[in-house]
């Protein structure tokens, strides 16, 4: 938050010290000269600075300073505000905070007051990072353009990988020409005398990006250029909505698309680790819409993942308000193996934490371990954090992250100011030096040298299988019964093979086979190691005349051009495009749904052997169904594994028996042989990641694209919004504002709108990905006049309001118990009718009928996103009555103005006999307080008693005024 010069009043100023390198003020904890302090957890520490920092009596009072400082013995007990010093938005969940930001100037505009007072108090940078889809694949471009995600035109393919092709002759295509200007053509010559691809004869240096097939340096691979291309083409009214808000809004930066992904812009660029305004230093924070903000503990700045309207909030300069966690001591042991990459150590993490209940505390790290950790290897860690639960995962800075700092774009002044303020207020340590532990609410201990290579899943990131034990584990999900790892196919079946066609070659499927591999922008893709043993893996592949089946659909989508750069530096990445894993673009685009369709032969064999396919991705979200539909198990891997999946061509393979594949000379090529050493590894890293490729982003990041640099855009200070829009609509939420706050009202005789049961997660309440063509969001844009290829995604159109509420509950993984099976459908009681749920809210909302939803446990689990909780609000849900939720959604529901209800213990729909089918009504009383208890009576003269979740006097507030937007409105028109 912007920090305002402090005066004479400030509470703490007898606290302001001066620091000798550079002579800037900061507030100095250690001047309370109170024992506590030396005896805090570092992240607490943070929390207590911003407080002091802060601390205004309105907002922040003495009482919080002294209840941080108190830790011990507050912790999970006091309440808390916290002023992070910034906001960081991808453009999925970025989209709804402006528009409700610019909705909200009209609102204030309507009450005669000036609209341009509306602004983010706090800094924020919004990353264009989330609409990027895989159209195209493969550098001889086997995909028309599929905007929708639906089925497009049949393309001519390239040949299959088995059939390398040779280099053309002099007077050949041109690639070094314009954009794209590789002839497909030339993928049809034939094979070359040696065997090999022009990729693997020679190696083009320091070239961020060449042609696989004629080894000449182009500006982009056609892949990517052409899947920008279509980007900025499907998005273009939004990207002129964001760049209206980097003209119209104070304090707002946008950051282009094509720059790289929102975790990666802001470890490479954003990142500050201290913060210097008006003539303060204090500690970097952050809070953003992206579940990847956590990686940023990694580099010892605090910060986490927050729904759209809470960090809406902290743009308006409201603090967040949570409850100061306990924090868990991770105390690493142990010398890291050889062979084990962090991707080992980030799920053996995962799954020790997570085993332990850590669900909303913070992790710290401490312990000798700490030290065999690089930089990237800690950020890959903290990135995994919402997976246990934990709310972040913090690597207080130490050497090593200053020696990472020291290849960044840090200067030897800046790292001198750095490190002597970080050292002056106790937030620097000595990992080896014991005496500088905290005491923490607990100490976990884990030996690294335990950690051995795993993947996860099918289903979940918990569900973690040693490679060692793949094969068996794989067979044993076939026959289990469905659930979180079964799939219940019958024995008889179980050995199923499906011929087809594909570019007139003959293939097979089975239980098992890979269909989907992709190395993604997501928790990997940061950390050089990983990426460079499968680019080296990759190479040692393609020179062993290993290949990819070509049906297999491949994707490598960067976090940031800095991995391209250091890929192709370390001349690794022909390699990886020989193989089929070539650049499609910047982005996230795998791991949230935008894959692009498979093949019909492939989709048809798989319906007609009712087979269960594999998709192997180097992310951290893989439900069931989110990367295609018909793919059934997907598996998250380190990317050298998910190459190692890719050129086997099944899941169902012991690595340590049988081989990857036969050369054309009849030899068999196991793991072993081309997998690359540690030593290895580590040379190429040092040889490659040097302070030019930060250099790289920075370049990017002030050139922008020419697409950005030319769009127009309104110069005004309220959005001229266009009715015909289908991307960009003004929301309702500030319809009959009025600047008195109304007095609660009970819930009477509302129905339920669906019927739950445990983990329902976030993507089955708002999905991710491609608009089904039978939706009610599909519906909606054809009644706008647009074809199936022009809808887009979901996260491309969260900017209207109209598209998000038809979404809303839309998945295909629903288990509605109203309707007994999957899919987005529910039961309109009192017409009997099965209907869309959207449909249904549409019909009760007509008739002035209210809607409570019933849910199982652990409710709201999964990504950080606002519209889990607009989206029912707009449907007319009134509360959620569930067994438990998860905090942050919960959170997001009493943002919205629903109340989150939490059945007594040991209680739930079942033991209390509830059909659903009921009428239900929800007793308010004058007055609500912090965790009060409701009756809830129903039509058939049943009562029982629920826990309103009000964890604080704040959330009663936003509450009453009908959710978090309203208040802040009303505090402009007061």
């Amino acid at each position: 938050m912007a920090l305002t010069s402090p005066v004479k009043e400030h509470p703490y100023s007898h606290l302001i010290d001066t620091l000798e390198h550079g002579g800037l003020k900061f507030f100095n904890p250690q001047k309370f000269n109170d024992p506590r302090y030396d005896k805090l957890p570092l992240s607490i520490r943070v929390l207590l600075e911003a407080a002091v920092r802060n601390c205004d009596g309105f907002y922040t009072k003495e009482g919080d300073v002294q209840s941080i400082l108190d830790w011990q013995q507050q912790q999970n007990k006091a309440e808390v505000p916290f002023s992070p010093a910034r906001v960081l938005l991808q453009d999925f969940t970025g989209i709804p905070a402006m528009v409700d930001l610019a909705a909200m100037r009209d609102a204030v505009a309507k009450h005669g007051l000036d609209p341009s007072l509306v602004n983010p108090k706090c800094p924020t940078d919004l990353i264009v990072d989330h609409s990027l889809q895989i159209d195209y694949s493969k550098c001889a471009i086997q995909n028309a353009p599929n905007p929708g995600g639906g089925d497009g035109p049949n393309q001519s393919h390239g040949p299959s990988r088995s059939t390398p092709s040779r280099p053309p002759s002099r007077g050949g295509s041109q690639c070094g020409g314009q954009r794209g200007s590789c002839s497909k053509a030339a993928c049809n010559d034939p094979p070359s005398s040696s065997g090999q691809s022009p990729a693997s004869v020679q190696q083009i240096e320091n070239t961020p990006l060449l042609c696989p097939f004629h080894l000449k340096p182009v500006s982009e691979t056609e892949t990517s250029a052409k899947n920008q291309e279509m980007e900025l083409i499907r998005n273009k009214e939004r990207l002129q909505f964001f760049k209206w808000c980097s003209k119209a809004f104070k304090n707002v930066n946008v950051v282009p698309p094509d720059i790289g992904a929102v975790h990666q812009v802001n470890l490479e660029y954003l990142s500050r680790v201290v913060q210097i305004s008006n003539g303060f230093i204090y500690p970097d924070s952050v809070v953003g819409t992206d579940s990847h903000t956590t990686m940023i503990n990694g580099l010892g700045i605090l910060g986490w993942g927050v729904g759209g309207i809470e960090s809406e909030a902290v743009m308006l300069g409201q603090p967040l308000s949570l409850t100061l966690p306990q924090v868990v001591g991770c105390k690493l042991l142990g010398t890291i193996n050889p062979l084990t990459t962090s991707i080992d150590i980030v799920l053996g993490i995962t799954k020790h934490l997570r085993q332990a209940g850590i669900a909303g505390r913070f992790v710290e790290f401490f312990g000798p371990g700490v030290s065999q950790l690089s930089a990237p290897d800690r950020t890959t860690i903290a990135n995994m954090c919402p997976e246990y639960n934990a709310t972040v995962s913090f690597f207080p800075v130490d050497q090593v992250t200053l020696k990472h700092f020291k290849k960044t774009n840090f200067t030897q002044e800046k790292l001198e100011v750095l490190e002597s303020y970080l050292k002056a207020v106790k937030l620097f340590r000595s990992y080896e030096d014991p005496s500088e532990d905290p005491e923490y609410s607990e100490v976990i201990e884990i030996n690294l040298s335990s950690m051995v290579p795993y993947v996860s899943g099918p289903k979940r990131a918990q569900d973690r299988v040693a490679v060692s034990n793949m094969k068996e584990d794989f067979q044993s999900c076939l026959d289990e019964k469905v659930g979180f790892k079964g799939f219940n196919i019958s024995k008889e079946k179980q050995e199923t093979r499906v011929p087809f066609l594909h570019c007139g070659q003959k293939y097979e499927l089975a239980h098992g086979s890979v269909v989907i591999a992709a190395v993604i922008s997501c928790t990997n893709n940061c950390n050089p190691s990983v990426m460079l043993t499968a680019g080296l893996m990759a190479k040692k592949a393609v020179e062993a005349g290993l290949v990819v089946k070509p049906y297999i659909r491949t994707s490598l989508a960067p976090g940031s051009g800095m991995v391209t750069h250091y890929l192709s530096t370390s001349g690794v990445l022909p390699f990886l495009s020989q193989l089929g894993f070539e650049v499609i673009g910047y982005g996230c685009a795998t791991c949230v749904g935008n894959t692009a369709p498979l093949k019909e032969t492939v989709v048809d064999a798989i319906k007609q052997g009712d087979l269960v396919t594999c998709g192997v991705l180097s992310g951290n979200r893989h439900f069931e169904g989110r990367l295609c539909d018909c793919v059934r198990a997907n598996y998250l891997a380190s990317p050298p594994l998910v190459l190692a999946y890719a050129i086997a061509g099944t899941v169902g393979i012991d690595f340590e028996k049988e081989p990857l594949g036969v050369t054309p000379e009849g030899k068999e090529v196991y793991l072993c042989d081309i997998w690359p050493s540690r030593e290895e590894v580590q040379q190429t890293e040092e040889d490659t990641i040097i302070s030019s490729i930060f250099k790289d982003l920075r370049g990017r990041m002030e050139k922008g694209n020419t697409f950005w640099n030319n769009i127009e855009c309104p110069d005004s200070v309220l959005f001229p919004w266009d009715h015909k829009s289908t991307y960009i609509r003004s929301p309702c939420f500030f319809s009959k504002l009025s600047k008195e706050v109304p007095p609660p009202q009970s819930i009477e005789n509302a129905h339920a709108l669906l019927f739950l049961g445990d983990k329902v997660t976030t993507d089955h309440i708002s999905p991710a990905g491609s608009i089904a063509r039978a939706s009610a969001a599909a519906k909606y844009l054809q009644s706008k006049r647009l074809a199936p290829r022009e809808f887009n995604s979901y996260g491309a159109r969260r900017g209207n309001d109209a598209v998000m509420t038809r979404g809303t509950f839309a998945s295909i993984k629903l288990q509605n118990r109203f309707i007994g099976k999957s899919g987005p459908k529910t039961l309109h009681i009192p017409s009997g009718q099965t209907l869309d749920v959207f449909e249904a809210a549409e019909r009760y909302q007509r008739d002035g009928i209210p809607l409570i939803i019933l849910a199982g446990k652990d409710y709201g689990s999964g990504n950080s996103r606002d519209w889990v909780a607009k989206g029912p609000y707009l449907l007319g849900v009134r509360a959620v009555i569930a067994e438990s939720f998860e905090k942050l959604h919960k959170n997001q529901l009493v943002g919205m103005g629903i109340m989150p209800l939490e059945f007594l213990p040991g209680q739930n729909a079942d033991s209390l006999e509830l059909s659903g089918k009921e009428k239900f009504t929800i007793t308010l009383p004058d007055t609500l307080s912090p965790r009060k208890q409701l009756t809830v009576t129903t039509s058939q003269g049943k009562s029982f008693i629920v826990t309103a979740l009000f964890d604080t006097e704040m959330d009663v507030t936003f509450f009453q005024h009908g959710g978090l937007l309203r208040f802040v409105a009303r505090t402009f028109l007061k």
